[in-house]
């Protein structure tokens, strides 16, 4: 029986002023079976493009007659398939971002690693090999993987403005460029990073969420960077931080506009450098990883009060994607509640309920602040507290107050003396702020010692005293170290 042909090996062009590293990476590539043509300049890359077609292109940002990024923007106005790679000088962040934003596929920083060269290059050849083979004579290639695309139903919603946030994660899942997901709480993102990761050749590799929000401070290195064994009490064994876990995958840091400034500064350098190290360690740890973040804050604002680096914020804003809340979009809330119910419904074991035309004109009159999340919590209400018949969602009471459940407390059990606030959160501040003024005064305002007190971390103290607003002693200030 005859063997079928073989595929022709993947063919590459480099372009470096540098004899002697065009020589080594031309070896390098040439052991991993690739086709490989080489140029001193634009003049000689332009030439050679001219003549034949390649799957990657790996040019230097500064080249004697110009600057590499100009092929990128030549093949991209041609409509060439090529992925564009871009080799930038240590520290030359700007650069690398600009090509990014560009479009090109990746960027590796010289002096090159070339363990991450070879894996830079294998991951181009693979995304071109994907998008020819799923492109028809006459179209584009379109995104996808089977398991892309059930990522992007997920977001449900057929509004003009979800098409635009779908349009945009197929357009820029294949690039290696960092995103930024903004949006309010309970809008989706980390459906949108989903999507991404799924949509990407990325897709085989790991998918590692962080709510950068909920870790400790004192413990967020480790948790990012791994420790060894010993490294610190507790640290019985070596452990992977997130960037070990998340190699040849996706890392998705949600609420990262949370991350103190020291952390920042560190994962600054850690996407920069693509290695970590672990504490305790004496050594790099390469990692290939994206990174997808997000927020619900305005970045840009914390920037300018200095709450949140500048370059760490250039470099993870390389390419935005805006998630729309719940209100610009009211159109997509008939879908999004079959969704919803039934994956209640599912949960639940129980057959889908009834969406009725009153329901969804409850649902379309009310603010749903919460966004996709509110009305999640709102549809539970209803199916859990529903008759069997269509449901129903009373917006201003959780439980009827006539009829006490076990889960209630009753009028009696509350007090006669209890005063009914009318401004909860108002009073619940007050509360809170009363505590923790007490405990600041017999501790010496120590909020070291305030924290062990109250079960809470430093970071979660700092938060409360600056929301609140409580006055402090400066002199205090040392005794937190």
């Amino acid at each position: 029986m005859a063997q079928p042909p073989s595929l022709p090996a993947a063919s590459v062009l480099v372009v470096d002023d540098e004899p002697d590293l065009r020589t080594l990476y031309e070896l390098t590539l040439l052991r991993e079976g690739y086709r490989i043509d080489t140029a001193a300049d634009l003049q000689e890359a332009r030439v050679l493009l001219e003549d034949k077609r390649f799957d990657v292109v790996i040019t230097d940002m500064r080249l004697p007659d110009g600057l590499g990024i100009a092929l990128l923007h030549s093949l991209k106005a041609q409509q060439r398939p090529e992925r564009v790679i871009v080799m930038t000088a240590y520290g030359s962040a700007e650069n690398a971002v600009e090509a990014l934003k560009a479009g090109a596929f990746d960027y590796l920083t010289k002096p090159v690693d070339l363990k991450q060269f070879r894996a830079v290059v294998a991951s181009a050849i693979q995304d071109t090999s994907q998008s020819s083979r799923s492109a028809t004579p006459n179209e584009k290639a379109p995104l996808r993987l089977s398991g892309g695309q059930g990522a992007l139903q997920k977001l449900v919603g057929s509004s003009e403005a979800m098409q635009l946030v779908k349009q945009r994660i197929v357009k820029v899942a294949r690039s290696m460029a960092p995103v930024l997901v903004r949006g309010e709480s309970g809008t989706g993102k980390e459906l949108v990073a989903q999507a991404l990761h799924a949509n990407s050749h990325r897709a085989a590799g790991p998918l590692v969420a962080v709510n950068c929000s909920a870790i400790p401070e004192n413990l967020l290195e480790a948790e990012f960077f791994g420790a060894k064994k010993g490294s610190y009490t507790g640290a019985v064994q070596d452990r992977p931080g997130y960037f070990q876990a998340a190699r040849d995958g996706t890392l998705f840091l949600d609420e990262i506009g949370d991350l103190p400034l020291a952390m920042q500064s560190k994962l600054l350098r850690a996407i920069q450098e693509r290695s970590v190290r672990s504490l305790g360690s004496t050594q790099e740890d390469a990692v290939d990883v994206r990174i997808v973040s997000a927020t619900h804050k305005d970045l840009a604002a914390d920037v300018k009060a200095g709450r949140f680096r500048q370059d760490l914020y250039y470099r993870l804003n390389v390419i935005e994607i805006a998630v729309p809340p719940l209100r610009e979009r009211r159109g997509d809330l008939p879908a999004l509640c079959e969704a919803l119910l039934a994956r209640i419904a599912a949960e639940s074991g129980m057959p889908v309920p009834l969406l009725s035309p009153e329901l969804l004109a409850q649902l379309a009159s009310h603010p749903l602040s919460g966004n996709v999340r509110e009305l999640e919590n709102l549809l539970h209400r209803a199916v859990a507290m529903g008759d069997g018949e269509a449901l129903h969602v009373d917006f201003n009471a959780d439980f009827d107050a006539t009829e006490p459940t076990p889960l209630q407390a009753s009028p009696q059990e509350l007090g006669a003396s209890t005063t009914i606030p009318t401004d909860l959160q108002a009073f619940l501040d007050q509360q809170e702020r009363d505590i923790l003024v007490k405990v600041l005064h017999e501790t010496g305002f120590n909020r070291t010692a305030t924290a062990q007190r109250l079960g809470l971390s430093l970071r979660q103290i700092r938060y409360r005293i600056e929301r609140l607003n409580i006055a402090t002693p400066q002199d205090n200030e040392p005794q937190d170290s």
